[in-house]
């Protein structure tokens, strides 16, 4: 998480310099993207290391998923 956070920060002040130097606007920008990207993969594989079931032992022991699992499923894969 706190890699997350860092990646976060860093996006956070590409796109400020992007705002600042009309110049090199697009290249700062994909950078800023880049960490945006390497955050979210963090975030995704954090939440997946946090689940305790995955989908074979949900169907195993009968249990139905939590709403909230799927939806960070979703977010992750986007």
């Amino acid at each position: 998480m706190k890699n997350a956070s860092h990646y976060r920060a860093l996006a956070l002040l590409y796109r400020q310099q992007a705002a600042y130097n009309p110049a090199q606007c697009w290249h700062l920008l994909g950078q800023a993207e880049r960490w945006e990207h390497l955050a979210e993969q963090d975030l995704a594989s954090h939440f997946e290391e946090c689940t305790p079931l995955n989908s074979s032992e949900l169907a195993k022991s009968g249990a139905t998923p939590n709403a909230n699992d799927t939806r960070w499923k979703a977010i992750a894969a986007a």
